[in-house]
């Protein structure tokens, strides 16, 4: 009885540790970027509504580019958290080559998107003509960092699978660190520099992506030093066939495009609804991004435990683990919550907008406070748990039903039909997050999810 417990707290305590290492790196990781993005985001928001608007369109394209390269990364964690708990070292490194040439492949394609098409694009989310022409000077310059954000965001996922979450972490702090100095100096016009505005701001974040990347390919080089590491090369899984690997490729694919294509016809609603509404949604951002980067590594911190206990076929540990950070998730997001009730007012002041985004912008935030813990437990249990397993046509269908049987009919019946200010129409449309998670949990306990992949062809 003696020799159980000693086990058991043994186990509690190796879990907590391995908690940490992941999470902890991950969700500072997360805060630092939204927090130096909502500093930026005070900076451009000195030069009033029409860059703000301008400078969050441009935005929507990449970040259509940054949840495909996320999506490609979420399947080289899965393959290789579920690889290194087979124990197999080389077919982690074939996962790690076979999705760093994907995510390549999309870097090129947005890139070349976003210098030549910059206005149509823009033109998709408002008719404000001058902020479509400022915004495609900006989209035009940080098209360029599509590629190093590919191969920095691969190295991560490969990074975090082996509990080596600090090295992101260091490279991110110096990245956004070099982003803001800079946005101050090429913004404002400091040191010498004219003032260049928006431009200012796009040619900043080139040049701290770069950056990044250097950052994280030292840490890369430590790291296999250090473990005293071997790199494989090969494009050619030998685990898994091509259908195999495109079957948990493409449901992540097509759920974070549709997904992040739903968010993107938000950002339109918000744009057709007035330049108020689209820069009160805009400044909502960082803090929400702050909210949820704060969690965001216990959802990494599942994608990469769940999944070596996995591959190892240690499904009643898988089960119970999971639970237990889905519940350290909910926990976290209450208390969050009432803080950002409590000091939502306090944000909108930093701002020099209109006294109508002000309000706007109060009463998205109170919204948001309202549905985050429902959503922190969706992105642990669709983002992390459920995923870990492989059958990721499952989270695609529950994204899929939440998002665009929900979200986009609702957001356009408030907003077109029923004629309802912004913070009712997001309001309304955050109710796909309550269907979403429903349908999550009745999947979770059925335990449909758990899979080991690659497994049954054989060494």
């Amino acid at each position: 009885m003696e020799m159980t417990t000693v086990l058991n707290q043994n186990q509690e305590k190796s879990f907590g540790r391995t908690v940490c290492t992941i999470a902890v790196p991950v969700a500072l990781q997360s805060m630092l970027q939204y927090s130096f993005s909502m500093v930026d985001q005070v900076m451009i928001g000195q030069l009033g509504s029409t860059s703000i608007a301008a400078v969050a369109l441009a935005a929507k394209f990449s970040f259509l580019f940054s949840v495909i390269a996320g999506a490609v990364a979420t399947v080289t964690g899965i393959m290789i958290s579920q690889f290194l708990g087979a124990n197999d070292e080389k077919e982690s490194w074939r996962s790690f080559h076979v999705n760093m040439v994907m995510a390549g492949v999309a870097a090129l394609i947005f890139t070349l998107a976003g210098i030549f098409l910059a206005n149509p694009i823009l033109s998709l989310y408002t008719e404000d003509r001058n902020a479509i022409a400022e915004g495609a000077v900006y989209l035009r310059i940080i098209s360029v960092t599509f590629i190093p954000m590919a191969a920095s965001t691969i190295a991560a996922a490969w990074l975090r699978c082996n509990e080596k979450a600090s090295i992101p972490l260091y490279a991110s702090f110096a990245a956004v660190a070099c982003n803001t100095g800079l946005n101050y100096i090429l913004i404002f016009g400091k040191c010498g520099f004219a003032p260049m505005g928006s431009r200012g701001a796009g040619y900043a974040t080139v040049i701290s992506q770069f950056l990044n990347l250097i950052f994280m390919i030292i840490g890369f080089r430590i790291c296999m030093q250090k473990g005293k590491k071997r790199m494989y090369l090969s494009l050619r899984l030998t685990k898994m066939t091509s259908g195999q690997y495109l079957m948990i490729l493409l449901p992540i694919l097509v759920n974070e495009f549709l997904w992040s294509l739903g968010e993107n016809v938000y950002a339109a609603i918000y744009g057709h609804m007035g330049t108020a509404s689209l820069a009160a949604a805009t400044l909502t951002n960082p803090i929400q991004g702050l909210f949820t980067g704060a969690l965001s590594g216990l959802s990494g911190a599942a994608a990469v435990i769940i999944g070596k206990q996995l591959g190892k076929k240690d499904y009643d540990q898988a089960y119970g683990d999971s639970k237990k950070l889905m519940a350290f998730g909910l926990a976290g997001a209450l208390i969050l919550s009432a803080l950002l009730i409590t000091l939502s007012g306090y944000y909108v002041m930093i701002y020099q907008v209109e006294p109508e985004v002000k309000q706007l912008t109060k009463a998205m935030l109170i919204v948001f406070a309202v549905f985050a813990p429902v959503k922190v437990c969706n992105m642990i249990l669709g983002g992390g748990v459920i995923r870990s397993g492989g059958n990721t046509k499952i989270v695609m269908m529950i994204d899929l039903i939440g998002t665009w049987g929900f979200g986009v009919p609702l957001a356009f019946l408030a907003s077109n039909v029923m004629k309802l200010s912004v913070p009712y129409v997001y309001a309304i449309l955050s109710l796909e997050e309550v269907i979403r998670l429903g349908i999550s949990l009745v999947i979770f306990r059925r335990r449909v999810w758990m899979q080991s992949i690659g497994q049954e062809n054989g060494d």
